[in-house]
């Protein structure tokens, strides 16, 4: 008795404190993962993260660290113990820059790394130079076989805006009608100038970004737009893609909230994105747009807790796609805000276990309720103290430390095993008292199965998989943890246990 006492208290010591226990196998409990391998849902598009702000100096840090920083963002190699060296990211956000940094402490944004430079000048030329450190990242990445692309716009060039700067005044929208034309003509020259420079092609452009905010406090490049808006830009850039016969596609929406896509939100004229842009009938249609991928973008800000709620709000979210056929949803950009319910604080940097179990919750809730087809992370390498990176350095633009986080490999269990065109399948942990600190989802590619096991719980759970109509052989999972980093372990049978707050990644063959 006073054993399972004291056993008890250490449980409740582990909860509160955030740390991990381990347990022998003889404390381990037993779940059935039931997987219906016939049942299936959305077919997964990427998993990506973005540039800004930091590439653009890291870019030119010495050759070593900064291919250090590429090969754990991108590699798909492994180490001689059979890890991964990198979390695989198949699609990489190319911040395409408004030109803050050409007017420095001008451009009336304070901090020079929150600026960013811009392909165009002043007359009206290009210089390819600009933006090197994060070309060299393209390149980076198409090297260790990153295959999608996306550049992005935080605001239209400043010589387009109506203030001259890369934010906003009042929330007020910042390019009038008549620049419309020269923003896509902008965008169709960058595309061309970057696959010449760097041997790159975006697969898509986002021209707006979270176009709900203000943008009006000079914190960063930014620009609000109501949906008519949106619309017109939109049309001008697909009317000049086709001109120019540039095969990238546009994605709409990048909402600042999933909430605006099916809800009519706290801002007028800039909610129920998924029937305004693309129910036919609609005002501001532009589903038919050869340009326009079928995809709506929005990002999981600020929805994420309670999970309950989070569950309820994805629900709606995946009802409203669905009335649209053929439409997809990405979660284009995330990383922990706010206080979340009090469950996680954004501020200060976790580099533990404790971010990395949100963050794969997040991931995972959005897969499996909202069904996204992509799910991307916000700025991929940090100088902040904030929960914003996956890899942190030091704020220095020459040189520097860099730091890897738990969040990095957490993503790394979907972004490194789970590849474009995988297929999500049906998966749910029998019903029982052991299986509730578990989140499972599974993945088919081809004969290939990926099972991903989130234990958030102080208690390690042996899971044993079962297949309708069909039998797996396990091969190899992969263990991320306070302690470990996708390490690799080879599986001897059909069982394998999930250590207390861990996640794990299960591959496997169906036979």
């Amino acid at each position: 008795m006073i054993i399972k006492t004291t056993i008890k208290k250490m449980l409740l010591a582990a909860t509160v404190l955030g740390l991990n226990i381990p347990f022998a196998n003889s404390q381990s409990k037993e779940v059935t993962i039931d997987i219906n391998y016939a049942k299936t849902y959305q077919t997964i598009s990427n998993f990506g993260a973005s540039d800004a702000w930091s590439c653009q100096f890291v870019g030119n840090w010495p050759d070593d660290k900064r291919n250090k920083i590429a090969d754990l963002l991108f590699s798909r190699d492994n180490n001689t113990d059979g890890s991964p060296k990198g979390i695989g990211l198949s699609l990489w956000r190319f911040n395409i820059g408004a030109g803050s940094t050409q007017q420095g402490n001008e451009s009336g944004i304070k901090d020079e790394w929150r600026r960013a430079e811009s392909f165009l000048n002043n007359d009206g030329s290009y210089n390819w130079q600009n933006q090197a450190g994060q070309v060299w990242f393209l390149k980076a990445a198409k090297q260790r076989g990153v295959k999608q692309f996306l550049g992005f716009n935080n605001s239209p060039p400043v010589q387009f805006t109506i203030n001259g700067k890369a934010y906003a005044n009042s929330g007020k929208v910042n390019i009038a009608p008549d620049k419309y034309d020269a923003y896509a003509t902008f965008l169709a020259k960058v595309i061309k100038g970057i696959e010449q420079v760097s041997k790159v092609k975006f697969d898509y452009v986002s021209p707006i970004n979270e176009p709900q905010w203000d943008w009006s406090d000079g914190g960063q490049e930014g620009a609000p737009y109501n949906n008519t808006e949106i619309a017109g830009v939109i049309k001008a850039i697909n009317k000049e893609f086709a001109n120019n016969k540039i095969g990238s596609k546009v994605l709409v929406g990048e909402a600042g909230s999933i909430n605006y896509l099916f809800t009519k939100g706290d801002k007028a004229g800039k909610g129920y994105q998924i029937n305004d842009f693309f129910k036919p009938g609609s005002v501001n249609y532009l589903g038919d747009l050869p340009s326009v991928a079928k995809t709506i973008a929005a990002h999981s800000y600020f929805t994420t807790s309670p999970m309950a709620s989070a569950i309820k709000a994805r629900t709606a979210l995946a009802d409203s796609v669905a009335t649209i056929k053929g439409l997809d949803f990405w979660q284009s950009e995330y990383c922990i805000l706010g206080d979340n319910a009090g469950e996680i604080d954004g501020n200060k940097r976790d580099l533990g276990i404790n971010a990395a179990l949100y963050l794969a919750s997040v991931i995972h809730t959005d897969l499996t309720v909202a069904n996204a087809s992509a799910w991307q992370w916000w700025t991929a390498i940090s100088a902040y103290d904030y929960k914003d990176g996956l890899i942190y350095i030091d704020k220095n633009k020459t040189d520097g430390n860099f730091y890897t986080s738990k969040m990095l490999w957490a993503m790394g269990n979907y972004s490194r095993f789970v590849n474009p065109g995988a297929v999500r399948v049906d998966a749910e942990v029998a019903s029982s008292a052991e299986g509730k600190s578990l989140l499972v989802s599974a993945f088919k590619s081809g004969k290939s199965l990926t099972v991903i096991v989130i234990n958030s719980g102080t208690n390690d759970v042996t899971a044993a998989l079962h297949l309708n109509n069909a039998k797996v052989q396990l091969t190899t999972s992969y263990l991320t943890s306070e302690t470990d980093e996708l390490k690799a372990v080879k599986i001897i049978g059909d069982k394998t246990v999930i250590p207390a707050r861990s996640i794990v990644t299960l591959t496997g063959i169906i036979k």
